[in-house]
């Protein structure tokens, strides 16, 4: 009898304080659970809109993280307020907190900022040819840090975002089309008409050349000691580097076989006999 008389006393005693707990606790755990529900809802619509504009997967998916934690932040802070914890020193540490981890990691964050941007506007895409932070290659991967090229001879170079932003990109596959730029320098005592003759004729004898725009053989400069034709002739990106490696051997061998000479550096050494 006696204990339940302590029993009855206990509820009577801490009965209301404990439904109100339960009240509160209720209270913030709906606040949560309705915060999830619109975190959920909003994050999946940002991603559905951001995937039919063809932004890139990674970005999509960090920026749909990003607004999803974002939300359920300011939902949480609501939820302790109202079981009474104050928040207001809990902002004041979570912003220290904010704080330190930015100083300390601002060199991640400008790579993350720069990998943002990258991935946003598209300077050059995987499978392009580029030079960006002081190296060439082919990009291989574009992450929300780092960029990795491969260079030619199948080298991996990994680079920071920060670095690729802060200095000039140049995408040689960015077009479709490119011109190839070549000087080729004959003797003064050479037939000028005749060698441009040639290289007109080797321009046109190969079928990866474009007729459109067409190409430009013109006298570029007297120089000391050749003078000097620039052979200007268009090509598709991908068949660049074949088409000038063919018609620089072609016009050394159309050359010789017409008698056209191609001056090079000579020294000429003179011994004086002393009486």
């Amino acid at each position: 009898m006696e204990d339940f008389m302590d029993v009855n006393a206990l509820i009577e005693q801490y009965g209301p304080q404990a439904l109100d707990i339960g009240i509160q606790l209720g209270g913030a755990l709906a606040i949560v659970l309705i915060g999830y529900w619109v975190a959920k809802i909003i994050s999946g619509l940002l991603e559905k809109t951001m995937t039919k504009r063809g932004v890139d997967p990674s970005l999509s998916g960090f920026i749909t993280k990003l607004v999803f934690f974002t939300i359920m932040a300011l939902v949480i802070i609501p939820a302790l307020a109202h079981i009474g914890i104050q928040t207001t020193s809990v902002l004041a540490a979570l912003g220290a907190a904010g704080l330190a981890v930015g100083l300390a990691l601002q060199g991640s964050l400008a790579n993350f900022a720069a990998g943002v941007l990258l991935i946003a506007f598209r300077p050059c895409r995987v499978g392009d040819w580029v030079e960006a932070g002081g190296c060439a290659g082919s990009v291989q991967s574009i992450s929300l840090f780092s960029t990795i090229l491969l260079t030619g001879d199948n080298k991996k170079v990994i680079i920071p975002n920060s670095k690729v932003m802060s200095d000039a990109i140049t995408n040689y596959s960015a077009q479709p089309n490119r011109r190839v730029d070549l000087v080729v320098g004959i003797s003064y005592d050479a037939d000028l008409k005749k060698a441009k003759q040639i290289l007109l004729e080797l321009v046109a004898a190969d079928e990866r050349i474009l007729k459109d725009p067409a190409p430009v053989v013109q006298v570029a400069e007297l120089a000391d000691s050749s003078v000097n034709l620039i052979c200007r002739p268009w090509a598709a990106t991908s068949n660049y580097w074949p088409v000038r490696w063919d018609l620089v051997e072609n016009i050394k061998l159309r050359f010789d076989a017409e008698g056209i000479g191609i001056p090079y550096p000579q020294m000429d050494v003179h011994f004086h006999k002393e009486a």
